[in-house]
């Protein structure tokens, strides 16, 4: 009788870093529940390359991460499924502009809904699961998380709060669950015109004088998911050495 695949939820997996993180779990072996908020072609472009190369390996779910009771549905869903859940990857995130001063009630819930709420629940919704899987939790958190970037700082609050997650999730779930997160440099080009930064600034602003690919964070995501057996409540930097120059 064949060994189960392992099944991961990823949020936020339709495009962008989301997607790269699912076709890299995906070509390890992995079943995949991918959460999506908006359909799209590239969400359909994904599902039919992945059921391409292994036919009955993906489960896709909608959901609004600002409602909390249909986020937490995404866990419940997954193991009517597959029947078990071996990581969780909280990939999923808003981000955009914040001044002081202009925050409005509506911003701040949005950015701690996502960033740091549905993380929570979801966590608190699989640890059974991830307990008789001796599975993993994977946040992508933010290096500006310790170092909030002006025009930011609920984002960055959010993303704080996140990294504090990361760390408590460690301990409560200790020793079945490994928990660790993932702080991403600069890695897209950002589709937020005020946060835009030229390929100088990069350079200037990174030791390695280069923007980074999303494979180098799907590649650390399945480097905390298989091989990083001993490692649990870290915050691992995947940024070309930009926390340096901050």
């Amino acid at each position: 009788m064949s060994t189960p695949a392992p099944v991961a939820l990823v949020t936020g997996s339709a495009r962008r870093i989301g997607a790269t993180i699912a076709r890299m779990l995906h070509a390890a072996g992995y079943d995949l529940a991918l959460h999506y908020r908006t359909p799209g072609a590239e969400l359909d472009a994904l599902l039919a390359e992945l059921e391409q190369a292994r036919p009955g390996s993906t489960l896709t779910l909608q959901a609004d991460l600002n409602d909390l009771a249909g986020t937490t549905a995404l866990v419940p869903a997954t193991l009517a499924r597959f029947g078990r859940i071996d990581a969780l990857v909280n990939n999923a995130s808003s981000f955009y502009p914040t001044p002081l001063g202009e925050i409005g009630e509506a911003q701040f819930d949005d950015l701690v809904a996502t960033n740091a709420r549905a993380p929570l629940f979801l966590a608190q919704a699989a640890a059974p699961a991830l307990r008789a899987a001796k599975g993993v939790i994977i946040n992508l958190v933010d290096i500006y998380a310790e170092r909030p970037i002006p025009r930011y700082l609920p984002y960055c609050m959010a993303k704080a709060a996140l990294v504090a997650l990361t760390h408590g999730l460690a301990r409560e779930l200790g020793p079945e669950v490994r928990v660790n997160a993932i702080a991403p440099g600069n890695i897209l080009w950002s589709t937020n015109p005020e946060k835009a930064e030229t390929l100088a600034m990069v350079e200037e602003r990174t030791a390695l004088k280069r923007p980074g690919e999303p494979g180098d964070i799907a590649s650390a995501v399945l480097y905390l998911l298989r091989d990083a057996r001993y490692v649990t409540g870290q915050v691992l930097r995947v940024d070309g050495g930009r926390w340096l120059h901050i």
